[in-house]
């Protein structure tokens, strides 16, 4: 039985009992205490916590999950992965132990033809909590479970909690016997590796208290509602359906090592190493098509990271396999095609999936590139030292300069025989992020304590925004900071920060910059607001400073923002929608929205895009939105369900977080978005907007700049001056200045071109006095010198050359020249076959003076580059190659 075939009996059993099916949530957990959803029960946590009433009694889903504590372990065993579907139901008051208990052995032990699993009855095993005197009833007395197979186990097995104080309760499980072949008989107690738990029923009946680990915590009493929880992991059912030995050789994996099998030609079980790196390939791949499909796309922090790690360390276990070109693309299409049946929104961002994997592969090889030879030198710089610990700050260069994994380098390092300085690569990885949060966290809470926003939304509520209908309006001052510390009042010349009770200010959010304006107070007091945001949702804090009066908490106040200001935004925003949709247009759906910043006058647009968008499509896409200017479409905003919303097409953010109801901004019929900013009425309002140009800002993510309004006129009128001033130097009409230009770069470069050939000429004529001038090491002719500043590298390598060849006979020769070009000192080294022969190699010649010059290099035995940072230290590197010839021979 196939996996899509187990998923759809799944939920249609349910579904057919009064279940509701409840989608898959994202894999992006809308939890502030998780990266990613890791169990199928997290989506209802909310329910199970009384937090949020849940729709209906019963319900049901087939759950996207992945867990990334081990992900060193992928391949090493058949038993770790990444990524699994958690097939589960649940009772939120309703049903309990009998109710689920029946389920779960109709479900498993049905024919195929009635709707079932068809499972054995007698291949079943049960385990019970050690004193849950009801289940074990219910399973040996209803269900006819001899008692011979049921087992009692302790709480460290058979209880579930959060591991924080709420529900919990005993679990009983339902285990699989594999048979003999998979060990010794005894039931799940003895063996579990043959005794396979596939079913899990979790019995919510106790209220635990607060206590460490799983067994070390109180039972504080019953709930007032017993729920029910199960987890079914579907891979483990699919192995036994299916008759395989474990996940890796199931229908949704084993596909994509056929297909590594393929590209490598490297077959599953014909060795051990290459068998890890199989199941790390279908792991990883299928792992990484899910999370770009959720929306998650490669970085350097959190569930960005996540992917990165694993999208590489797929890629570099291909290698090890033998590939050597591009292999992302064939794989993720296995995987779209295999999962596709089972989550059909992978079949429609196929486009944009294959864009961010390829992008990423792309990135990868070429870090790869560059990094292994910077990764080797430093190797042999520590096993030259005497060491066997690669430093911390080695491995920082690595993942900061060429965006290697620390698990990369880590493996890597490992094949050489070195360890590497974790610990150091963590502390410096930490003082970087610490940096960039200190940042952040200045802009947004302005070093103010977190508990202080808490208190006053605590105390007052969230704050009533009232700035789509008005840009002014009366309010009441409810909170108070100075210096980042409540107070009940502040005077004149203090910086503040004002929580209002309504506000037409808009906090800074959603891409738009904060609204800036006045806060009156009857007193006469006056506070310049300079910005606004929201450290604590739904509190919009006023930052700015009191520039006449006294300021007290409880005061009536009458807040009006910069009107010139807010419209300049709102121009922007709209802006940005046309600019969305018309990229979207021109390139498809995979130019979604990767960021954005909107403020007066002017924006900025991030999206997907593995390549530079072409100028001719720039121009078609300015030429479209300033097309739907002209057609004076009108804007409107609409509250709906986030359903209605999507039935209608509006776009939403990847990885953006949206409530049951949604702000839908329209734009005639031209576009449709989830969005909580301000905008102009119609298009017309706009005026112009100009593109300035694109650009790269990190991996597969393309970088829109432009002008709207009344910036844009002054931006062309500027364009105008400069090209009548062109139009005078050059003596021609605007139409006919490309071309003239190009003319005159053209000669330009023609005479630079002979220039360079008169400085290589010049720098060549020196060949014959350098040979003639070689030094005499116990045989072996020496040539080490500077050659004058400005020399190129290919000048240099090709005087090197010339000069070796010039030294007669079989003489062991080595000449090492230097110079300072673009103001960087840069060697070149060659040796010829004899001196090769008496131990001279010219990577090794050049390693040592590229490390005098605080730099790096390396090359072939006869012949390799370096270069450095320090053109001053090029007599000490001399000095060090002829030190290094002398000890070598």
């Amino acid at each position: 039985m196939e996996s899509a075939e187990i998923r759809r009996r799944w939920l249609s059993f349910f579904e057919e009992r009064g279940h509701a099916v409840v989608p898959s949530a994202s894999l992006i957990a809308d939890d502030p205490t998780l990266l990613l959803v890791n169990a199928g029960m997290v989506p209802f946590k909310p329910y199970f916590l009384g937090e949020t009433k849940p729709p209906a009694p019963r319900a049901t889903s087939v759950q996207k999950c992945v867990r990334t504590p081990d992900i060193e372990e992928v391949g090493k065993t058949t038993r770790h992965g990444t990524f699994f579907q958690m097939c589960g139901n649940f009772s939120f008051g309703d049903y309990f132990k009998e109710g689920a208990i029946k389920y779960a052995w109709e479900l498993l032990t049905s024919s195929v033809a009635d709707g079932g699993y068809g499972l054995e009855p007698e291949k079943l095993w049960i385990t019970v909590y050690l004193d849950d005197d009801e289940a074990e009833t219910i399973w040996r007395e209803k269900i006819g479970v001899p008692a011979e197979r049921i087992q009692r186990l302790g709480k460290k097995d058979n209880f579930w909690s959060m591991g924080v104080p709420g529900p919990c309760g005993p679990c009983s499980e339902i285990n699989y016997d594999r048979g003999p072949d998979f060990g010794v008989e005894g039931g799940p107690a003895v063996n579990d590796e043959r005794y396979v738990e596939i079913w899990n029923l979790v019995f919510m009946q106790y209220e635990r208290g607060a206590g460490d680990g799983k067994e070390d915590f109180p039972i504080l009493g019953d709930l007032p509602s017993k729920n029910i929880d199960t987890g079914l992991g579907l891979e483990r059912l699919a192995m036994i359906l299916q008759g395989v030995q474990n996940m890796y050789e199931t229908d949704t994996l084993r596909v994509v090592m056929d297909k590594a099998t393929e590209l490598t030609g490297v077959q599953y079980g014909a060795a051990q190493g290459t068998d890890v790196s199989m199941r790390v390939v279908a792991d990883h791949i299928r792992t990484s098509v899910m999370l770009i499909g959720d929306g998650v796309t490669p970085g350097n922090e959190g569930r960005g990271y996540v992917l990165r790690r694993i999208m590489r360390r797929a890629i570099r276990n291909m290698r090890l396999m033998g590939a050597t070109g591009p292999v992302v693309q064939d794989l993720v299409d296995v995987v779209i095609n295999t999962m596709g049946q089972q989550y059909p929104e992978l079949v429609t961002d196929r486009k944009r999936i294959e864009t961010v994997a390829l992008a990423e592969e792309a990135a990868f090889l070429k870090a790869v590139k560059g990094g292994t030879n910077i990764l080797d030198t430093a190797v042999s710089e520590t096993k030259a030292a005497g060491g066997t610990v690669l430093s911390g700050d080695k491995a920082f260069l690595l993942h900061d300069t060429w965006g290697f994994p620390i698990d990369l380098t880590l493996e890597m390092a490992a094949e050489q025989g070195l360890s590497v300085d974790e610990p150091g690569f963590r502390r410096l990885m930490q003082e970087q992020r610490d940096r960039a949060k200190a940042d952040a966290k200045a802009k947004k809470t302005g070093h103010a304590d977190m508990s202080a926003y808490r208190e006053i939304a605590d105390g007052s509520g969230a704050t009533e925004f009232t700035g789509y209908a008005t840009t002014q309006g009366e309010s009441t001052i409810v909170g108070l900071l100075v210096n980042g510390v409540s107070a009940p009042a502040a005077s004149e010349g203090d910086e503040v920060e004002v929580v209002l009770d309504r506000t037409p200010f808009y906090a800074e959010g959603g891409g738009q910059l904060a609204d800036q304006g006045r806060i009156k107070l009857d007193s006469g007091a006056v506070i310049v607001v300079r910005d606004v945001q929201q450290p604590v949702p739904g509190v919009s804090v006023h930052k700015g400073s009191v520039q006449v009066g006294e300021v007290t908490v409880g005061a009536s106040a009458y807040a009006a923002i910069d009107v010139s200001r807010r419209r300049a935004i709102a121009r922007a925003h709209s802006a940005t929608h046309l600019t969305h949709q018309a990229l979207r247009d021109a390139l498809g759906p995979t130019a979604a929205q990767a960021g954005s910043e909107n403020s007066p006058g002017r924006f900025r647009f991030d999206f997907g895009s593995p390549n530079a968008v072409p100028g001719t499509v720039l121009t078609d896409v300015e030429q479209k939105i300033n097309d739907v200017l002209s057609r004076e479409l009108d804007v409107t905003a609409e509250i709906m369900s986030i359903d209605e919303a999507k039935k209608q097409g509006a776009i939403a953010e990847f990885g953006e977080k949206y409530g049951e109801r949604v702000r839908v901004v329209t734009i005639g019929d031209f576009s449709k978005e989830l969005c909580g900013g301000t905008h102009v009425g119609n298009t017309a309002q706009l005026g112009l907007v100009k593109l300035l140009g694109e650009s790269s800002i990190g991996s597969g993510v393309r970088r829109v700049e432009a002008l709207v309004g009344v910036d844009a006129y002054n931006f062309l009128a500027k364009e105008h001056t400069v090209v009548a001033q062109l139009q005078e130097l050059v003596k021609g009409r605007p139409e006919e200045l490309p071309e003239k230009i190009a003319s005159m770069l053209g000669k330009l470069k023609d005479a630079e071109k002979e220039i360079d050939k008169f400085r290589a000429e010049k720098v060549l004529q020196a060949a014959a006095g350098l040979a003639a001038g070689a030094q005499d090491i116990r045989g072996v002719a020496l040539v080490v010198g500077s050659v004058p500043d400005g020399t190129g590298a290919d000048d240099l390598r090709k005087l090197v050359l010339d000069v070796r060849g010039r030294i007669q006979g079989d003489r062991p020769a080595v000449v090492a020249l230097f110079t300072t070009a673009n103001d960087r000192p840069l060697t070149v080294i060659a040796t010829n076959e004899a001196a090769r022969e008496r131990g001279l190699k010219a990577g090794d010649l050049v390693r040592t003076a590229a490390k005098t010059l605080g730099g790096g290099g390396g090359g072939k035995p006869d012949v390799a580059q370096g270069g450095g940072q320090n053109p001053a230290a090029i007599p000490d590197a001399i000095a060090a190659v002829e030190r290094l010839v002398v000890e070598t021979v």
